[in-house]
């Protein structure tokens, strides 16, 4: 009787163990805002890092056509 709960722990152990290293081998990733998060390898992920633009995307359409009203009204007065 006693053997038998002796390998019923150890085996009990050994699975425990099993389902660990396979918990810990796999990672845990959550999806939060769009992210996921932690991967196994997010230590040695590249840094993506975009730097801050103009506030307002069409500048240059802007200034092309501020040029082209200036050309237009220089051109009527004339």
């Amino acid at each position: 009787m006693k053997a038998k709960s002796s390998t019923a722990r150890l085996q009990v152990a050994l699975c425990a163990c099993g389902l660990l290293a396979a918990l810990t081998a796999t990672g845990c990733q959550v999806s939060v805002g769009g992210q996921t998060l932690p991967s196994p390898y997010y230590h040695t992920d590249d840094v993506q890092y975009f730097a801050p633009g103009p506030e307002f995307i069409l500048s240059k359409e802007a200034a092309a056509q501020k040029a082209y009203n200036a050309e237009q009204r220089l051109q009527q007065t004339q």
